[in-house]
């Protein structure tokens, strides 16, 4: 989806040429992904034995009778027939990840990794239970949204290649894959691609990096901001600058 057009990386910090390094967290992800997905192409299409989707994935109904794993376990799970999937996911997993990964530390990177993909699941679960829906989902993708958003946030002004070729704010990026999401969300039960879970990851991910569960911090971040907008910036005769 992505790319850097120029190294984020400091010296010792990447595997050169602008390539990221895996960081711990990030490579156990995706060899978890990887593993998960080598068992459910052989236990489905090789052997013939079983479909994990419908246990391990969503199925709204089934977490509302109790299943409470599938809003976690999904998000290791992604379609044994199309690898695509797969790719693609960990792709930009491997991109962006690492920068957050260095930027927080593993512990905090793994919570926001974990926190933005079970929230995208509650999400998923809820519209699915009020639309009717019954086949299950799967994949990474609301995590990785969530993962984005963050880029966006923290590496605002960061240059990169959307789509290998149009190069754009980090910022900007994440605009447009959130009004993507918002949009598609409504037409999503044709398209295959869960976008609730897309715009799900995302507002958590949001939630989460502005502290919105410690509703005291949150309410004193919103009412200095406000005060804030309050003062202004003179400047006397002899250009001494001064607060008021």
């Amino acid at each position: 989806m992505s790319y850097y057009r120029h190294s984020p990386y400091r010296p010792g910090g990447g595997l050169g040429l602008g390539v990221p390094a895996l960081t711990p967290v990030t490579r156990a992800l995706m060899i978890a992904c990887g593993a998960v997905w080598i068992v459910q192409f052989l236990l489905g299409p090789v052997l013939r034995l079983a479909d994990l989707s419908g246990w391990l994935g969503i199925v709204p109904a089934l977490v509302a009778r109790g299943c409470f794993w599938q809003p976690v376990t999904y998000m290791f799970l992604h379609s044994p027939v199309q690898i695509s999937h797969l790719i693609l996911n960990l792709l930009i997993l491997w991109m962006v990840a690492g920068d957050l990964e260095r930027h927080w530390g593993g512990r905090r990177f793994l919570a926001y990794y974990l926190v933005t993909g079970v929230g995208a699941g509650i999400f998923v679960t809820v519209t699915g239970l009020l639309a009717g829906a019954s086949a299950p989902t799967i994949g990474a993708s609301g995590a990785i949204y969530g993962l984005l958003l963050a880029y966006g946030i923290i590496f605002a002004e960061r240059v990169i290649l959307f789509m290998f070729v149009f190069p754009m704010r980090a910022r900007t990026l994440s605009w447009i894959l959130f009004a993507i999401a918002f949009f598609s969300a409504w037409g999503q039960s044709a398209s295959g691609v869960s976008h609730v879970a897309h715009l799900g990851g995302m507002v958590v991910g949001w939630l989460y990096l502005k502290r919105f569960w410690r509703l005291a911090d949150f309410w004193r971040e919103i009412r200095w901001k406000w005060r804030r907008r309050r003062f202004r910036v003179e400047t006397r005769d002899d250009r001494d600058p001064w607060i008021h």
